[in-house]
């Protein structure tokens, strides 16, 4: 039996990891972390009988404790409980499903604690890659991609040595908005953007995919995960998402993962690695596929990417500058208080004017992320 507990697991990727537990039958969940939804939070401990729950709210954390009173299950919030649902249980990996930068410092308390994480929250890597990966080398701890193109890499690399790694090749499907100019960007609504035409996602990474916020992030989180330069990462559009990513070696040999959009495949394959097991769903019919095709990105347009690598070069604390200038424009966008092409225009304001700090420690990355709230508020 193999015990895991789910940080964010009433989000998309949380509740697809619980879908993988009830295909397999032989996954013990330890403990369960959400944010607000305490009725779907609800009915996954009644189901999957955690011995700890974790709300971020205080107050709906109370409300969720008498409505699981019946239950032997302990109940806690806030970031001290995230922390403990991350650590404190007998799980041998932790599931980071959570969105922002609220993931870092869970993540840091599970490899701390020796567990091997199945990594979902790319702003941890974004943001603090230079603290997470030397720790995870020091605890022995696996870092377990989850994200598909991620995964895709992962399984591309099995076997070989990554200093044979002469390029990543990042696919990317392009978004409900491939092709478009930004003068015609200029009318997107939201409902516009939250049409993605081939991944159904939570709302923000759906916007990110839109704009190619999501691929720049991604593109930074390779060059941790994989210990390459930026540089080496070539994002690719390859708008049907059949091929989730390719490494081509020295010897100019490309390796490629395909299948067909479908998340839990690259969940299952973290939490059951090194073995594959069955997974139901669709295949891949080549017959029907006839023909795969492939596009340059459009770093004029998708500014965001352009300003991905530019982060992601220069390090230090931008990274940290270009996620949270992102996630304040989003929510602002959501909340329809900002036009669609404004997203990117904040994210490079803020990166223009900030002070970027070399190394930056945990309390230092924080900081740049409450610092870039206010400087846009």
């Amino acid at each position: 039996m193999k015990n895991i507990s789910v940080l964010g697991s009433t989000g998309s990727i949380g509740t697809q990891t619980l879908d993988v537990v009830r295909n397999n039958g032989d996954i013990q969940v330890t403990a369960l972390a959400a944010g607000r939804n305490i009725s779907l939070l609800e009915r996954q401990i009644r189901e999957f009988l955690p011995e700890l729950a974790c709300v971020w709210d205080e107050e709906k954390a109370k409300e969720l404790k008498t409505k699981v009173a019946d239950v032997p299950v302990k109940v806690v919030w806030g970031m001290d409980g995230l922390l403990e649902a991350a650590a404190g249980t007998k799980a041998e990996i932790t599931v980071t499903a959570v969105v922002g930068m609220i993931g870092i410092r869970p993540t840091i308390a599970a490899i701390e604690a020796g567990k091997d994480i199945a990594l979902a929250n790319k702003e941890t890597l974004v943001t603090a890659g230079h603290i997470i990966m030397p720790l995870a080398k020091e605890k022995g701890v696996r870092i377990l991609p989850v994200d598909s193109e991620h995964s895709a890499i992962f399984q591309c690399l099995n076997g070989e040595r990554k200093s044979k790694i002469h390029k990543i090749l990042l696919t990317a499907s392009g978004g409900p908005f491939r092709g478009r100019t930004r003068r015609q960007l200029q009318s997107v609504q939201v409902e516009d953007a939250l049409k993605h035409p081939n991944w159904s996602m939570g709302q923000k990474i759906t916007i990110d995919s839109s704009t190619m916020v999501n691929k720049g992030l991604e593109v930074m989180e390779a060059k941790w995960l994989f210990g390459v330069e930026m540089d080496q990462v070539q994002v690719v559009i390859q708008p049907k998402s059949i091929i989730h990513s390719m490494v081509e070696f020295e010897d100019g040999a490309v390796m490629a993962q395909l299948g067909t959009p479908d998340m839990k495949l690259p969940i299952q394959y973290a939490l059951y690695y090194p073995e594959r097991r069955f997974l139901p769903g669709d295949r891949l019919d080549f017959w029907a596929l006839n023909q795969i095709a492939f596009e340059k990105p459009d770093f004029e347009t998708f500014r965001g990417l352009s300003l991905a690598y530019r982060a992601g070069k220069r390090g230090g604390s931008l990274p940290a500058v270009f996620n949270a200038a992102n996630e304040f424009a989003v929510r602002e966008f959501l909340n329809r208080r900002i036009s669609y092409l404004d997203i990117t225009d904040m994210i490079e304001r803020a990166m223009d004017e900030h002070k970027t700090a070399d190394h930056p420690t945990v309390e230092e990355i924080l900081e740049a992320e409450a610092w870039t709230y206010d400087f846009l508020s």
